[in-house]
């Protein structure tokens, strides 16, 4: 690229001679002689960058408290940040300029002169900082006796391959005596409302002790609802949580009631019935006392509250509040060892780790929290005395000056590499209790360059590879895992989350700030997180360094917070909207050359902007169930797009089989070369050309398939070499899909949805008769099968981990029978009139977790053999024939089912 500036900056003194006159020359012809420096001037000074970056990493743990030391780490930062802009400028207009074949007009050559000369003039500035900031190390910070390497950062860390520990229920230590006196609480209840706190600090498992009670209890009552309070709660978006939860059949209309319309609804569906309720992480008395006249005069209510605040805990009788206090000596320490020792039989502490092992727990104070991270941290390195004395040295050190929980952290924060510290700091940045898309955290961190391509690894799994870690390291928590046991959903402890935000306020990656506090904002803010922004008035604070904003479910839907963010922030790489009432997009979001990533996913936003087809460096487009309904023509210029979601959905109500929707695909489309996600696009005539040309893409899913485009477009779908995941929705219910051309190359094609007919209805077709045993996810929808789907699926896919039927013709009787499905964790049985019986032999799905029986209208007896399903923790019997409660009532099923963790019948 250097050689190719100086070619392109000396063609503008050249070209200047022929169309300006001398008198203008001679005032750029200085200008222009100091230019040709630029690139050198450029890859030194984010060399320079680079060596101080080590520098920082080579001060232990305990430097990192002294005073001089964080404010030259500060200021080191800021001149890290300012390079990166510089270089991320300097890039961009010299790659448009050495794609410039011919000088159109004098003055915009004169343009990119003047740009070039600001570039030039900026580095001179932070080459003279980068001095000052190397003497006054050399003045004050070598002095200092702490200032050695870190010894922790020479043990070689040894991590077994594939084995990533997860917080799970299994851990639970030194809680039956708190959860047998919960559940004895629950039962006495017999009339009125009974309200029971738990309550004590951060970190001591008040959520874990509770959640286990829940999930025992709850087939005790008619109705539950668990809702997270946290903070920054909204009254009336807690009473449509409760609604939401108990099943309310009419939650489309939720939207339009408010509280006091909402409580009486409430209360018309508590009527009949015990409830229970529990209220998770309330900070204030209100959160409560502004809902409980929704509570009043019902038969029998229990409601639960965690807390922290002690004024809160007061709400319920004395004889019903329960203060945690830490654990015990005895169960701290098996705790520990459970997290430590997690792949030694029987988590044994070897013997001569134990009195290391003792004194380090007993400096955790009983915190199970704290335990847990120390734990965590310490099980990925070697179990030598001597890496476990580095550690326990530190920690000391640590606990001397500091709270004992943040102590903690903090350690568990300074022992993590370099490579996944930004990953977590940006964590923080979503709301508490946000539950974190795993395919989202990927694309955000790629598009922040935390993960970069690394040898055979695209950017998007050394991502992947990051968040496991972080997993592992117990710095994030999972909720939920996919079809191929990978995280799908996961979130940060809330006491783990004020450590990131205070670390990356002080480190100045970011902050998270309600918008009353914006005024008072460095405007050098580099990462901001706006989430919950009420106020319409516009935001007057200039942020010209702001790289990233995060600004889920904004409530009003002017553009008052977004057009001035665009307008000044010139360096905007990620923004985040996800969840916001905002209706349109600035045109002046073309202006962000430095833009890689637009997530507008369930916003109001009706149609994009033209200038989206400035945007070179855009990698990520997220409109996914928005009200755009086409895009706009110059989103094929944007040719680093690695990822295009841009499907809608529509209320299910009005079209039984079109509520999913697709985009009509650009013309053109076979120009982003680096696609790797297409969901979702309407089949065309020329679609399958420009998908062949497309040969990185690993998802696709395609809409309004004709049985006309099937032979090509399906030959073209089976060549793609990296396909994983696939999709496939006929035009209507009666559009026959022919699957014989089906014949998929790529062994990691492992999810496959399929919505219309079938033309062959025997399975006999290579996507099931080659491939099946390769797939993990399958999902069927409006197929005219007749015969039992179930026997007839179970032979070709044995691998499956995730089945769904759903309007699917079949016979009145399905059976499940002796060894069908072995590794399957979740089936769905859903919309089949045709059903009126389900048969479930011994031996049959082993390893189910979920099972959904749902709007089976004629299914009127209980499932036979439903009993033998040891390893359920979710079982959903929804909306079934008139008669199916009486006999599920007769049969003692609630009895029989009471190791089911969720049951709803």
């Amino acid at each position: 690229m250097a050689e190719a500036l100086l070619h392109a900056v000396s063609k503008i003194g050249s070209t200047l001679a022929e169309e300006a006159t001398k008198a203008v020359i001679a005032k750029l012809s200085e200008k222009v002689k100091n230019l040709k420096e630029l690139p050198e001037k450029v890859e030194e000074i984010g060399n320079e960058l680079k060596a101080m970056s080590n520098v920082v990493k080579q001060f232990s743990t305990p430097s990192l408290t002294n005073e001089l030391v964080k404010d030259w780490i500060g200021e080191v930062r800021e001149l890290a940040h300012r390079v990166e802009d510089v270089m991320d400028k300097y890039s961009y207009y010299a790659l448009k300029l050495e794609e410039e074949n011919t000088m159109q007009k004098f003055f915009s050559k004169a343009y990119y002169v003047t740009v070039f000369s600001e570039i030039a003039n900026e580095i001179i500035q932070i080459e003279r900082k980068i001095e000052n900031a190397v003497k006054r190390r050399d003045r004050w910070l070598l002095q200092l006796p702490q200032l050695i390497s870190n010894p922790l950062a020479v043990i070689e860390r040894k991590q077994p391959q594939g084995c990533f520990q997860e917080v799970v229920q299994d851990d639970l230590v030194g809680i039956e005596e708190n959860r047998r006196q919960v559940t004895q609480w629950l039962s006495s209840n017999k009339h009125g409302s009974t309200v029971i706190t738990v309550s004590g600090m951060g970190g001591l498992g008040k959520t874990t002790l509770v959640t286990s009670v829940y999930e025992r209890e709850k087939i005790n009552f008619t109705a539950c609802a668990w809702v997270v309070v946290s903070q920054n709660y909204d009254m009336v978006e807690l009473l449509r949580k409760m609604l939401r939860k108990i099943g309310c059949p009419e939650q489309s209309n939720l939207m339009d009631l408010d509280a006091h319309d909402l409580k009486v609804k409430l209360k018309e569906r508590l009527s009949n019935g015990k409830f229970l309720l529990v209220l998770d992480d309330v900070w204030n008395r209100e959160a409560y006392t502004q809902i409980t006249d929704a509570f009043q005069n019902l038969e029998a209510s229990s409601i639960i509250i965690t807390t922290r605040q002690e004024h809160v805990a007061t709400l319920a009788q004395t004889r019903h509040q329960l203060k945690l206090k830490p654990l015990e000596q005895n169960d701290a320490f098996n705790l520990f060892c459970k997290k430590a020792f997690y792949n030694r039989m029987e988590c044994k502490c070897p013997q001569d780790l134990e009195k290391l092992a003792n004194n380090i727990v007993d400096r955790c104070r009983g915190l199970p929290l704290a335990i847990v991270s120390i734990g965590g941290m310490l099980s990925s390195l070697p179990a030598t005395e001597y890496a476990w004395n580095e550690v326990y040295k530190q920690l000391r050190g640590e606990l001397a000056n500091n709270d004992h929980v943040r102590a903690i952290l903090n350690m568990s924060y300074h022992d993590t590499p370099g490579h996944l510290r930004n990953c977590f700091l940006y964590c923080g940045l979503f709301p508490e209790d946000h539950e974190l898309s795993r395919e989202s955290l990927v694309r955000l961190w790629v598009a922040e360059g935390f993960a970069v391509l690394k040898e055979q690894s695209t950017a998007e799994e050394v991502a992947d590879r990051y968040l496991r870690e972080l997993i592992q390291r117990n710095m994030l928590e999972v909720v939920e895992n996919d079809e191929l046991g990978r995280v799908s959903t996961c979130k940060m402890h809330d006491l783990v989350r004020d450590l990131a935000l205070s670390i990356a306020k002080e480190e100045k990656f970011g902050s998270a700030n309600e918008f009353s506090s914006m005024s008072n904002m460095d405007e050098n803010v580099r990462r901001l997180s706006a989430c919950g922004w009420k106020d319409k008035t516009a935001v007057k604070v200039k942020f010209p360094r702001l790289r990233t904003l995060v600004a889920l479910g904004i409530v009003t839907s002017s553009s008052q917070l977004l057009s001035p963010i665009l307008s000044e922030s010139h360096y905007l790489t990620v923004i985040e909207l996800q969840d916001s009432e905002i209706t349109e997009v600035p045109a002046s979001i073309g202006n962000l050359f430095n833009l890689r990533y637009i997530g507008l996913r369930r916003t109001r936003v009706k149609s994009l902007p033209e200038s989206i087809g400035n945007l070179s460096n855009l990698l990520t487009l997220d409109i996914k169930q928005t009200k755009i309904v086409k895009l706009p023509k110059g989103i094929v210029r944007v040719k680093k797009l690695r990822h295009l979601i841009a499907d809608r959905y529509e209320d299910e109500k009005q079209s039984e089989f079109r509520y999913f929707i697709g985009m009509q695909a650009p013309k053109q489309l076979s120009n982003l070369e680096e696609l790797q996600t297409l969901e979702t696009v309407e089949a065309s005539k020329d679609l399958a050309e420009q998908l062949a040309k497309l040969t990185q893409l690993r998802s696709v899913w395609i809409d309004k398939i004709c049985s006309a485009d099937c032979a090509n477009l399906f030959a073209t779908l089976s060549k793609m070499p990296l396909l994983s995941s696939l999709l496939l929705s006929a035009s209507d219910e009666n559009e026959e899909l022919c699957l014989q051309a089906l014949k998929p190359e790529s062994e990691k094609l492992h999810r496959l949805i399929i919505r219309g007919c079938w033309a062959d209805k025997t399975l006999d077709c290579p996507i099931f008769l080659d491939h099946g045993r390769n797939l993990k996810y399958l999902a069927i929808s409006w197929c005219q099968l007749q015969a039992d789907p179930l026997q007839l699926l179970s032979p070709y896919v044995p691998n499956l981990t995730h089945l769904s039927l759903n309007r699917v013709s079949s016979t009145s009787t399905l059976v499940l029978s002796e060894g069908c499905f072995p590794q399957l964790k979740t089936l769905i049985l859903k919309r089949m009139p045709d059903v009126n019986e389900l048969k479930i032999g011994d031996g049959a799905l082993p390893q189910i977790e979920r099972l959904y029986v749902v709007t089976l209208p004629n299914l009127n007896k209980v499932p036979q053999g439903i009993e033998s399903l040891r390893s359920l923790k979710k079982l959903w019997l929804l909306n079934l024939h008139q008669d199916f409660k009486t006999q599920w009532s007769m049969k003692g099923m609630q009895q029989k089912m009471q190791y089911v963790p969720e049951l709803n019948v």
